[in-house]
C-alpha cells in the first residue's frame, strides 16, 4: 500500500495567520515513566510545576504512546501510527520518518507559525529527514537517538556542528526561552523534546546531591530487581525537567502570554528501568500498560477547564489533529489519520465519545487497550480497571471480548503492518540542494574487516580497532545535487600513528588526505555518570579537512578507507561531514 499524503487546508487571515492563533509548546521528556511526577502519588520527588500545569489545565489520565523513542516521535508529529511513516527501529535509518509524511510542524508552519524544535529530534538526520525540513524553521540539539554526554556537548545547529553550553536540558530549555523571546509577537510553534531522563544517568550536583544519600520510600514492586542508583538519578533528572518546565511558565507569565498559549507535557515511553510506576506491568520496550502509559497535559489559561481530569483512552496519534482542531487550522477529515482531535473531551460538557482501541507495536509484538482492557502481545486479556499490574488474564471470564481484540490485532496487523516494506532500500540523501551541509555519521555505516563500534549500541558509537587497509567504512547513499563538497572527518589518533592517509570515494570520485596531528584524548563520560552506562563513552573527536570530493547526483556507496597506516592502527571515526561549496 502505497504512504498518503496528508494534504491540508488552513485558514488563512489577511496577513497569513489568524489574530487569535494561540501559541504552541510540546514538551516532550525522554524515558520519564508515568509514575515519575509527584501528581501521579510518587512521594519520593517533588514535580511542583509539572503539577501545576495539571492544576491550571487538563490531566488525561490514560494516555498512550509506544514503547521506545522513535515510533512515539513518529506518531506524535503525524497523528499516524508509526510503520505507516516507515519506523521500525531507533537507529541506523529505520528512525527515519518517510518523506511523504506530513508533519505538525508542516501544517503550523503553513499556518503562519514560527516553528523551532530544540532537542533531541530521533527522525532522521541528512535532509531531506532533518527537522529544517520537516517543517521546523530552527533546530538545535542532536538527530541521534541518545547522546553521550550531556555536560557542554558537540551538539548541531540547524546542520552546522557547534559546541552546546552546560547542562544540555537546561541548555535546550535556555533556546526554548530565546525562541519564545524573539517571536512574542507572532504565533509559533515550540518544539522541546528533551533528552532527559534517558542514559547516561549525568545531572548537575544541585539535582543529584538531594537524591545521593535519600531513602527511596516508593518502590517497584514486581519480580524484577530495582536498581535503587538508577532510581535516584532518573528522580533527581526528572526534578531538573521539572525546574525548567517552571522556566518556561514563568517566562509565559513575564510576557503576557499565558492565556494565549497552550502548553503540552508528555513522555515518550513508559520508564527506562524497573521503579515505581503505579503497579503496571512493564517498563520501556514494553508494550504492556507500564511501557507505553505516558502523562499527559495540556494547558491553556482562560480557554479550557482547571484542574479537569479526563479517564477516556487517547494517545500521541492524537496530538496533531488536537492541536490543529484547538488553533483553529481548518483541516479535512482524512482517513490516512489514526487519531482524532481530543478538544470535545476538553470541555465541561457531557459529550458522546465513541469507544476506541488504541494499539501499540515494537519488536514484532502488538497490544491493544480498550477503554477497559489491554489485550497483551501474547492475547492475554486483562482487566484495566481492577488489575494494572496485569496479575490475571480474564479470557475466560471475557471470552467475547477477548476474541473481539483478537481480531482487532489481528486486521490493524494486516492493514498497518503492510505499509512498512520488509526490506529498507531507502538509502542515506547526501547534498540535499536547499541545505549547505550533510552529516554522515558512524552510526549509520557499516564497516568491514576488523573495525568494530564502541558499543552494540549504534546511536552515538564511533568506530574503532582499524588496523588493516583492507578494510572500510561505508554507507548507501544518494547524491541528491551534483557538486563540490568540502569533506571533514572527525577523527581520534595517537601521536605514533600521524602520517595514516585516509580516502573518501563515491562513484569513481575521489579525495585524500593525510592526518598530520594528533588527538588522542581519553575516553570520558564515566566522570559524570551517576550510574555505569552501558552505551559507548564518548570522546573529543576532532574535525580534519580532507579537501574537496566532486560527487554526482545519483546512487552510489560512499567509501571511507585508510590507504595508508603509519603504525599500528588509523583513525577511531566519529563523523563525516559534507559542505557544498560550489
Amino acid at each position: 500500500m502505497k504512504y498518503f499524503l496528508l494534504f491540508l487546508l488552513v485558514s488563512l487571515g489577511t496577513n497569513g495567520q489568524k489574530s487569535n492563533n494561540p501559541n504552541v509548546i510540546i514538551i516532550l521528556s525522554d524515558d520519564q515513566g508515568w509514575g515519575d511526577l509527584s501528581l501521579n502519588g510518587n512521594t519520593n520527588l517533588s514535580t511542583p510545576h509539572i503539577d501545576n500545569l495539571a492544576n491550571t489545565g487538563i490531566l488525561f489520565e490514560n494516555y498512550y504512546v509506544n514503547p521506545v523513542c522513535s515510533p512515539t516521535r513518529a506518531e506524535l508529529l503525524t497523528g499516524r501510527y508509526h510503520p505507516r511513516g516507515g519506523v521500525y527501529s531507533t537507529s541506523e535509518g529505520g528512525e527515519r520518518l518517510d518523506l511523504d509524511e506530513t508533519t505538525l510542524a508542516d501544517v503550523f508552519k503553513k499556518a503562519g507559525y514560527k516553528t523551532a524544535a530544540y532537542g533531541k529530534w530521533h527522525s532522521g538526520m541528512q535532509p531531506p529527514y532533518h527537522p529544517n525540513s520537516r517543517g521546523f524553521d530552527d533546530f538545535y540539539g542532536f538527530c541521534s537517538g541518545h547522546w553521550g554526554n550531556y555536560f557542554s556537548p558537540m551538539l548541531e545547529y540547524n546542520g552546522e556542528i557547534v559546541k552546546g553550553n552546560g547542562f544540555l536540558t537546561d541548555d535546550l530549555t535556555n533556546k526554548g526561552l530565546e525562541f519564545i523571546d524573539k517571536n512574542k509577537d507572532t504565533p509559533f510553534l515550540l518544539y522541546l523534546p528533551l533528552n532527559t531522563p534517558h542514559s547516561p544517568m549525568q545531572v548537575p550536583e544541585k539535582w543529584w546531591a538531594k537524591f545521593e544519600k535519600k531513602n527511596i520510600e516508593m518502590r517497584y514492586g514486581g519480580e524484577e530487581k530495582e536498581d535503587i542508583l538508577f532510581t535516584k538519578a532518573a528522580l533527581a533528572m526528572c526534578e531538573n525537567i521539572d525546574w525548567n518546565v517552571g522556566r518556561i511558565t514563568k517566562k509565559l507569565e513575564e510576557l503576557q502570554l499565558a492565556s494565549n498559549t497552550i502548553i503540552i507535557f508528555m513522555s515518550d515511553n513508559g520508564p527506562n528501568s524497573f521503579r515505581w510506576n503505579g503497579g503496571m506491568k512493564g517498563r520501556k520496550g514494553s508494550t504492556d500498560e507500564g511501557g507505553v502509559r505516558s502523562p499527559f497535559i495540556i494547558s491553556w489559561q482562560g480557554e479550557i477547564p482547571k484542574g479537569k481530569k479526563v479517564s477516556q483512552i487517547a494517545g500521541s496519534i492524537d496530538l496533531l489533529p488536537t492541536l490543529v482542531d484547538l488553533a483553529g487550522i481548518q483541516m479535512p477529515t482524512l482517513k490516512a489519520l489514526d487519531g482524532v482531535s481530543l478538544k470535545p473531551l476538553m470541555s465541561n460538557k457531557n459529550i458522546k465519545w465513541q469507544d476506541r482501541l488504541i494499539f501499540s507495536h515494537w519488536a514484532g509484538k502488538t497490544s491493544v487497550r480498550s477503554q477497559r482492557f489491554r489485550l497483551d502481545s501474547d492475547k492475554k486479556l486483562f482487566d484495566m480497571v481492577n488489575d494494572l499490574g496485569q496479575s490475571k488474564a480474564v479470557n475466560y471470564e471475557y471470552p467475547t471480548e477477548a476474541q473481539a481484540l483478537i481480531n482487532a490485532v489481528a486486521n490493524w496487523e494486516k492493514e498497518v503492518l503492510s505499509e512498512l516494506p520488509k526490506i529498507d532500500h531507502r538509502s542515506f540523501p547526501i547534498g540535499h540542494p536547499n541545505y549547505k551541509f550533510t552529516q554522515i555519521p558512524a552510526r549509520d555505516g557499516k564497516a568491514s574487516g576488523t573495525i568494530k563500534r564502541s558499543s552494540q549500541h549504534p546511536n552515538d558509537s564511533f568506530f574503532t580497532n582499524w588496523t588493516s587497509t583492507a578494510d572500510s567504512i561505508y554507507w548507501e547513499g544518494e547524491v541528491l545535487m551534483t557538486g563540490i563538497y568540502e569533506v571533514e572527518v572527525y577523527y581520534t589518533l595517537p601521536y605514533g600513528n600521524i602520517g595514516t592517509e585516509l580516502e573518501l570515494s563515491y562513484k569513481g570520485e575521489k579525495q585524500s588526505g593525510l592526518v598530520t596531528e594528533a588527538n588522542n584524548p581519553p575516553l570520558k563520560g564515566m566522570e559524570n555518570d551517576r550510574v555505569k552506562r552501558t552505551e559507548s563513552y564518548v570522546k573529543d573527536f576532532k574535525p580534519l579537512k580532507l579537501g574537496n570530493l566532486y560527487l554526482k547526483k545519483g546512487s552510489g556507496t560512499l567509501t571511507l578507507k585508510a590507504t595508508k597506516i603509519q603504525g599500528n592502527q588509523s583513525i577511531d571515526f566519529s563523523l563525516l561531514t559534507l559542505k557544498r561549496v560550489d
